[in-house]
């Protein structure tokens, strides 16, 4: 029996914590398939390549069978050459003290660059998700300077699902803004709502708990996630190369056409389901005003970052 060909994956901030457990998921198969040999090109910046060097030694040392080739660059150009998936890791973090609107201008200009070298160089199929923070706006930036690659590729990172709960969803910015909504979620195919039976439980602690679990775990180990974001990286890769099952669906980052009264042009996370690799939004969910009003306010959140994203690219 032939070998596939070999898939190359780009993974950018490579030297970074997130990547450092993403890169395991990918070698392993878990992601593309324990039969899918893989290319693997690292992406980070000049002062990390050190780091970066020596990640490529604990890849080389994990001797992972499907893993035919690596390389590490600094420069976006050679990183996304010929590639069939990307995952956009890298980003400027956060840092105490900083307006969300100077987080929005640092990391602008990073995506800028990066989407003008996948426009470039990558294969016209490449799929692409966006990890990084502010993940929309980056998904956004990235997109609008990457035109030949269609729109339909380019996700970004929201949700992932967890074993017997279907259907839970996570609608708009991956922020404090993004709305959990369990209204239509199941467990072990009974009906979420019918099990909790508390709907003040739900808007006054389950949703609040979710918006702010990032700041959580920064709060508790001093560093944001890493190990659940990689999973989750690796989940959405993994489905998009598939599909859902036919029950269920999954939470994307992807293009908003105007469903359920979103703004138009903004990255927002919406139910998806997959078919043999193509994702389609879900249509015909019925939302309560408690949702409705939720989805507003952070669809309102993201027209205010795209605004300021765009006009730093302008500046």
């Amino acid at each position: 029996m032939s070998e596939k060909p070999i898939l190359r994956v780009a993974v950018t901030g490579a030297a970074g914590q997130i990547a450092y457990s993403l890169l395991y998921q990918i070698s392993s198969g878990y992601v593309f398939g324990e039969d899918q040999p893989l290319a693997l090109h690292l992406l980070d910046i000049a002062p990390m390549m050190g780091v970066l060097n020596g990640v490529v030694m604990e890849i080389q040392d994990c001797a992972m069978p499907l893993v035919r080739d690596v390389v590490a660059t600094d420069d976006p150009n050679v990183a996304f050459k010929d590639i069939d998936a990307a995952f956009l890791v890298g980003a400027m973090p956060r840092k105490e003290g900083m307006e969300r609107k100077d987080l929005l201008a640092a990391n602008v200009k990073i995506f800028k660059v990066q989407g003008q070298a996948l426009d470039q160089v990558a294969k016209k199929t490449v799929k692409v998700m966006v990890v990084g923070n502010p993940a929309n706006t980056n998904a956004l930036i990235c997109s609008h300077y990457a035109p030949s690659i269609p729109k339909v590729r380019k996700i970004l990172l929201t949700g992932a699902a967890v074993y017997d709960i279907k259907k839970v969803t996570i609608w708009g910015n991956h922020s404090s803004t993004q709305f959990p909504d369990m209204e239509h979620a199941t467990v072990k195919g009974q009906a979420a709502a019918e099990l909790i039976k508390d709907n003040t439980w739900v808007q006054d602690t389950f949703v609040p708990t979710v918006q702010k679990r990032g700041a959580a775990v920064i709060a508790a180990r001093k560093l944001s996630s890493a190990m659940s974001a990689a999973k989750a990286a690796s989940d959405h890769m993994k489905t998009l190369f598939s599909s859902t099952p036919e029950d269920d669906w999954v939470s994307m980052g992807v293009f908003s056409d105007g469903s359920y009264g979103t703004p138009v042009g903004v990255m927002f996370s919406f139910p998806i389901t997959v078919k043999n690799g193509a994702w389609s939004i879900v249509q015909g969910l019925s939302l309560s005003d408690f949702a409705k009003s939720k989805l507003a306010l952070t669809g309102a959140e993201l027209c205010e970052e795209r605004d300021e994203a765009m006009a730093v690219c302008q500046a």
